[in-house]
């Protein structure tokens, strides 16, 4: 991609935009539509052609990247879980979001019927480029300096000659808010409220379940005091949360049942500030007293958990857990609205549809649904 773009596409576009630039000083009434002026006239309907087939391509670029960045940020916890479907068994990016395509189906329509037509669209097209033309900078600024460790001073020279290009481009947009450049304001303003909404919403939850949870080291000992009154043959695999000092689901069940399976196996997906992790060092396992199993599976932000891929490579490790005849169990939560609500009333009543409206575990982490028994609980944010 790096050989295309410096050989083929940066020629093509500066070649283009001069082109455009010296046709313009030249005949100023080409202002109105330089790219298809360039040509000569019977060359106007392959010209339309072309560009047709640059924004059909453009717009498939576009909505896989959506794709992708939508899983990366499923992974990091600021959405709910979405359906995900892998459209390739070779290329682990190859990835299609029904929910989020029929979202952008509906802001396309959208858009397109309240700007009526390209040319009311400028504004807002403008102001969203050099936006993500100053965030790409300032961003490029923090990955040089604490990931690539490059010279402050330098550093600081370069980017502050981006900024001042970025900046000037960006005030002339500015001016253009009224004129429709509050569009992309307003979309990127409603993904970060929605976004950061998540992520408080489901840390006052791990909040809450975490003091309702008890320690795990404890339950084990009392387990040697006082053993249940059966050990039922079979593994168990619960589902467990970061920072949660034993899984909720466990902790009804034995409270209800008054039985624990033989092999318990406590089963944690924690997610990387990496793209992918090798198979090799994904799996951590504990072994603890009493049949317990502590285990904990590792996945890059770009990459989709699996269940099953977990267990085969828990054999690997001297695990040997079959998925087949193993039961799995998975919390459910229902949330209700508290008088003292831990969030704003607003992001309260977003959160609990968000929640509600989140794809179910079993198919996030592809558990085999045969086995699972959800067990419930209420709280209150």
């Amino acid at each position: 991609m790096q050989m295309t773009w410096f050989s083929m596409i940066l020629p093509a576009l500066a070649l283009n935009y001069f082109g455009q630039g010296a046709l313009i000083l030249r005949e100023p009434v080409a202002v109105l539509n330089p790219f298809y002026l360039l040509a000569p006239e019977w060359a106007m309907y392959p010209m339309i052609g072309l560009a047709t087939a640059a924004t059909v391509i453009a717009s498939q670029a576009v909505i896989s990247g959506a794709f992708s960045i939508t899983s990366q940020a499923m992974q990091m916890d600021y959405i709910p879980p979405m359906q995900r479907v892998h459209t390739s068994t070779q290329a682990m990016g190859q990835i299609y979001v029904p929910a989020m395509n029929r979202m952008l189906l509906l802001l396309v329509i959208c858009t397109v019927l309240g700007f009526g037509s390209s040319g009311n669209l400028a504004a807002a097209y403008g102001l969203a480029v050099t936006g993500t033309m100053m965030i790409t900078t300032l961003l490029a600024l923090v990955v040089a300096l604490d990931s690539w460790q490059w010279s402050p001073l330098w550093t600081g020279v370069l980017v502050a000659s981006f900024l001042i290009v970025d900046g000037a481009f960006l005030g002339a947009n500015l001016l253009k808010i009224p004129q429709g450049g509050w569009f992309p304001l307003v979309v990127g303003a409603t993904l970060f409220f929605m976004m950061s909404t998540w992520r408080r919403g489901r840390q006052v939850l791990a909040y809450h379940l975490q003091n309702a949870a008890i320690s795990l080291t404890t339950f084990i000992t009392n387990l040697t005091l006082f053993p249940p009154m059966a050990r039922v043959h079979g593994t168990a695999v619960y589902m467990s949360a970061r920072n949660l000092r034993m899984p909720h689901a466990l902790q009804v069940n034995f409270e209800h049942n008054q039985v624990l399976h033989e092999r318990i196996v406590l089963l944690t997906i924690s997610t990387a500030d990496i793209p992918t992790i090798p198979d090799y060092e994904r799996i951590d396992i504990d072994q603890m007293d009493q049949g317990f199993y502590c285990v904990t599976a590792r996945y890059g932000f770009m990459e989709t958990p699996n269940v099953p891929q977990i267990l085969s490579l828990c054999k690997l490790k001297g695990l040997d857990i079959d998925q087949h005849s193993a039961s799995f169990f998975i919390g459910r939560e229902t949330l209700i609205p508290s008088n003292k609500p831990d969030l704003n009333p607003l992001q309260e009543k977003i959160f609990l549809i968000m929640f509600r409206n989140a794809s179910s575990p079993i198919q996030f982490f592809k558990v085999p649904p045969e086995r699972v028994v959800e067990l419930g609980v209420q709280f209150e944010i």
